[in-house]
């Protein structure tokens, strides 16, 4: 029996290895002053809001622009928090709240530091997926960068 209904939505995998320890890795995601310094897809300290209630139904909000001088707003709630190990939140963009997506990083220490696993997945569309795609891949570069001089 063929079920369409249960068809799969796009999802983005990113996997990173950082040479510190899972400790480094969590406070980038989890404090403003450190986020501010990598987050978004633009220069460095692109990012002009960064709220970040991280516990379970805690809320964030982070508003950046982009390399065009575009303002953008992300927002949502962290629906799982294991501190050093793994962050799941919701995110829905300002311009589209109807469209929630969830983001997963997972965190697990290895004998060269900490492997980073990011999932974000139930996109609306595979353009939606792919827009993403673009604007993390920029974003993990900051980060790694970030991590380097951790």
């Amino acid at each position: 029996m063929a079920s369409s209904a249960l068809q799969e939505s796009p999802s983005l995998r990113l996997q990173r290895t950082y040479p510190v320890p899972p400790e480094k890795v969590w406070q980038a995601w989890t404090t403003p002053q450190a986020l501010t310094q990598w987050f978004g897809p633009g220069e460095p300290s692109s990012v002009t809001r960064a709220d970040l209630d991280v516990r379970i139904g805690g809320r964030y909000h982070i508003a950046f622009t982009t390399p065009d001088g575009e303002a953008h707003d992300v927002s949502g709630v962290y629906q799982e928090v294991l501190k050093h190990r793994k962050l799941v939140f919701t995110w829905a963009w300002k311009s589209t709240p109807e469209r929630v997506s969830r983001v997963t990083v997972a965190l697990r220490p290895t004998a060269e530091g900490t492997e980073l696993t990011f999932l974000h997945e139930q996109f609306f569309d595979q353009a939606a997926r792919d827009n993403h795609e673009r604007g993390w891949t920029a974003t993990f570069v900051k980060l790694d960068a970030f991590m380097a001089e951790a």
